[in-house]
């Protein structure tokens, strides 16, 4: 039987036929590997702005999607007119008597001046439809960006060629201009001028337009990548092995183009969010007596909101703020925790 000996130079001890080797002290940690998304998600968790903007934003999302159960609960809904109903809550104007919109224990964030609605229920179902809207819009680009721009950047040649010049050509519009000019015609292809519009034909307008120049600034994104992507060893063996361009884009060029992909959907959701509620404003969007976000600011640019309850403007106004900061804030932490060579 044979034992551990020492070296003669006085070196650590050789282990020999019969004898254990050395053995792992108790409590060490074992080295295991780590994914790319593991690696993304614990530099996101370490982003504090990051998560308190993911938690703000998730807020407004899961208010938007509980408002009819919240407004049940709060027994009120955004279309009692309560002018008509409890006409002793308003002057002769139609303001609210009491101070700060009417603001009390039983109407919470006040009552609206004029119709009367209460501000508390129209903000939730406001919120409620802009967000709606605004990620159908997302949606819609961002798979039209992902055929449109990885289509291009793969394939090359006359797609490439015939993709980006209609990007080009889309670009050259003055988007907000041509919102505003296009809705109208949108609404007319499906209602008759003459006759009353339904609230699901404007939802539908909106996303269509929004949509139409929407896309153009993602699809070129995804096409640089894609271009690059396209000359990388990995997309040069699959075509080797007889990988179709298909398969070769749904297996290999997806997947590597998903970083750019999240991190400007994080920035045009808020974007579409504005757009949305500026149509609105300007009354080519969402009208009453559907609640919407930038039809409330509409109706506290009015004389009479202005000069008689200047708090109306408050609620609106705080929480459109409120969103679009935590969500520009949650794209930079999503940008960061993918590529953290990033500087802000």
């Amino acid at each position: 039987m044979t034992s551990s000996t020492d070296t003669e130079a006085g070196g650590p001890p050789v282990a020999v036929e019969g004898e254990p080797g050395p053995q792992t002290e108790p409590g060490a940690a074992e080295l295991a590997g780590r994914s790319p998304g593991q690696m993304m998600w614990i530099r996101y968790k370490r982003d504090r702005t990051g998560v308190i903007s993911a938690c703000v934003v998730g807020f407004f999302f899961l208010i938007g999607l509980l408002a009819p159960l919240i407004s049940k609960l709060y027994g009120k809904n955004p279309y009692t007119v309560y002018a008509d109903e409890r006409p002793e809550l308003f002057d002769s104007a139609g303001v609210p008597v009491r101070p700060n919109g009417g603001i009390s224990g039983e109407f919470w964030f006040g009552l609206e001046p004029g119709n009367g609605y209460d501000v508390f229920t129209k903000l939730l179902y406001g919120i409620r439809t802009s967000l709606m809207i605004s990620v159908a819009v997302t949606v819609a680009v961002v798979v039209t960006g992902i055929l449109l721009g990885v289509a291009a950047g793969y394939l090359g040649g006359r797609a490439d060629f015939a993709i980006g010049r209609l990007i080009d050509f889309l670009l050259a519009f003055p988007a907000q201009l041509f919102f505003i000019a296009s809705m109208p015609v949108v609404v007319s292809l499906f209602v008759s001028p003459r006759d009353e519009t339904p609230t699901y034909v404007r939802v539908v307008a909106l996303i269509l337009v929004q949509w139409f120049l929407g896309w153009m600034s993602l699809a070129r994104i995804l096409r640089g990548t894609s271009l690059s992507l396209r000359e990388r060893e990995f997309i040069e063996a699959a075509r080797v092995s007889g990988a179709s361009p298909w398969w070769i884009i749904r297996k290999e060029v997806l997947p590597n183009v998903v970083t750019p992909l999240l991190v400007q959907s994080t920035y045009l959701l808020p974007g579409f969010v504005t757009a949305e509620a500026g149509l609105s404003y300007l009354g080519v969007g969402i009208v009453e007596p559907t609640p919407d976000w930038g039809q409330m600011f509409a109706k506290a640019s009015t004389e009479l909101v202005m000069q008689n309850d200047i708090t109306y403007m408050f609620f609106p106004g705080i929480s459109m703020i409120v969103f679009v900061v935590a969500f520009n804030l949650l794209g930079d932490s999503v940008r960061d925790a993918f590529d953290p060579k990033t500087a802000r």
